[in-house]
């Protein structure tokens, strides 16, 4: 008996602790929203430069000719889940021709045969969602490699170290899409504290990326050389030159480097092949949240919560996790020193909205910690039919009715933050999620 009042005592503690934190979450939606309701709201963009933009992004993508359309892309017309294969000799001659057109060493023997097969039919799946996130990032690349005069063919590095993932953090601690260690981070200028870990910013990551190569370069004047020593360390790779007896090249004296680094190479040359023959197995990219020229970047010179720009500009909080990596608790610092990536179709949104941005973040509570409790019984659903007008975007839409975009889009079941005149969303009054 005693027993059973205690857990009956426990629950109602919980109960009223959960109501106390659904007040304050109300509280603070209520404040939220006469804060912002208060402030000037500039409904949409300058529609001419709205216009100008999406020439620029159409003739990017034309440029870039990227396409997620199986149909189109099946030029082999092979049957779906067919997994083809190829002989040595077929292998062979598409890798001299990858080889010819790169100063790298692209070389095909057994070992590269193995990741080939890694990549092209064990790992399929991986390899479309890089294919599809390789339009994201590789443009990004490819201007920092060129400005450092590597290969281009370096991008597939990324691929190797991280598939394309900018948030991927590694056993041993090494982080982002290029995966660097903390120290070697700090050594070629990425910064690491509290709120931003810039291991995990693109852009950042990838000029510390093509400084570090060309050190490495600048000691072995090979690329295959440098790759190892980008995976072990110069060290690892100097002490297996000696092992060797002084030879030269990777092949020569991969059997004295350390057992992951033996494959690191061959790895990377089968990257190679698949990312440029992948239509040829059967492969193709599934299409990414964001391609490159979809989003742009805008500097921001105070204080802001992921969650506080979600609220006003209608870009979920999810997709400015996705684009800014590097706020590693969804806090952009103060100080004016960083830059937000943004879909380019709420650049001018946010623009135009810049100063009471910041006033409502100034004003508005920050984001409350998550309690986990036993929730108390829920209220029935009391919800209203808002129709969209012209210029209305989710983030001012939750905001007149004191809540998030994230609710909106999950009562209606929406995908993206994409509306239109015309279109009827149910907006429930008392719901907590």
């Amino acid at each position: 008996m005693r027993l059973i009042i205690s857990n009956l005592f426990f629950l109602l503690i919980f109960s009223i602790s959960s109501e106390k934190g659904y007040a304050q979450q109300q509280a603070q939606q209520i404040s939220a929203k006469a804060v912002s309701d208060s402030l000037p709201f500039v409904e949409g963009d300058d529609p001419i430069v709205a216009m100008m933009d999406s020439l620029l992004a159409s003739e990017f993508f034309s440029f870039y000719c990227f396409s997620d359309d199986t149909g189109l892309l099946n030029v082999n017309e092979f049957e779906s889940g067919m997994v083809p294969s190829y002989t040595d000799d077929v292998y062979s001659q598409r890798m001299r021709l990858l080889d010819a057109e790169t100063p790298m060493e692209l070389v095909y023997n057994s070992t590269v045969k193995g990741f080939i097969d890694l990549y092209a039919v064990r790992k399929r799946a991986l390899t479309s969602r890089v294919l599809g996130l390789s339009q994201m990032y590789f443009p990004l690349f490819e201007e920092a490699l060129q400005k450092y005069n590597i290969p281009l063919e370096m991008k597939y590095l990324a691929v190797v170290e991280s598939a394309l993932n900018p948030t991927a953090k590694s056993r041993v601690g090494a982080a982002g899409l290029w995966q660097f260690m903390y120290t070697t981070g700090k050594m070629y200028g990425l910064e690491v504290d509290s709120y931003i870990d810039e291991r995990f910013d693109p852009y950042m990551a990838t000029e510390a990326a093509c400084r570090y190569l060309n050190f490495l370069y600048g000691l072995y004047n090979d690329w295959n050389l440098a790759l190892a020593a980008y995976n072990s360390g110069p060290g690892n790779v100097n002490k297996a030159i000696r092992r060797s007896g002084g030879k030269k090249t990777f092949w020569e004296i991969k059997e004295f480097l350390p057992q992951e680094t033996q494959g690191y190479v061959p790895a990377f040359i089968a990257v190679n092949y698949v990312m440029n023959y992948a239509a040829e197995h059967n492969i193709y990219p599934v299409k990414p949240s964001f391609s490159y020229f979809e989003c742009d970047t805008i500097q921001v010179s105070k204080k802001l919560h992921l969650s506080q720009i979600a609220h006003f500009t209608g870009v979920t909080e999810s997709q400015l996790a996705e684009l800014n990596p590097m706020f590693t608790k969804g806090i952009i610092p103060g100080n004016g020193r960083y830059s937000l990536r943004l879909p380019v179709e709420s650049i001018g949104l946010f623009l135009a909205n810049e100063e009471s941005l910041y006033s409502f973040a100034a004003s508005s509570p920050a984001p409350a910690e998550e309690v986990v409790a036993v929730a108390a019984p829920a209220p029935a659903p009391d919800y209203v039919t808002y129709k969209v007008r012209g210029g209305d975007v989710l983030g001012k839409i939750a905001t007149r009715h004191g809540v998030t975009v994230n609710q909106i889009m999950k009562w209606n079941k929406l995908k993206s933050t994409r509306i239109h005149p015309g279109q009827k969303l149910k907006i429930y009054k008392n719901q907590r999620s």
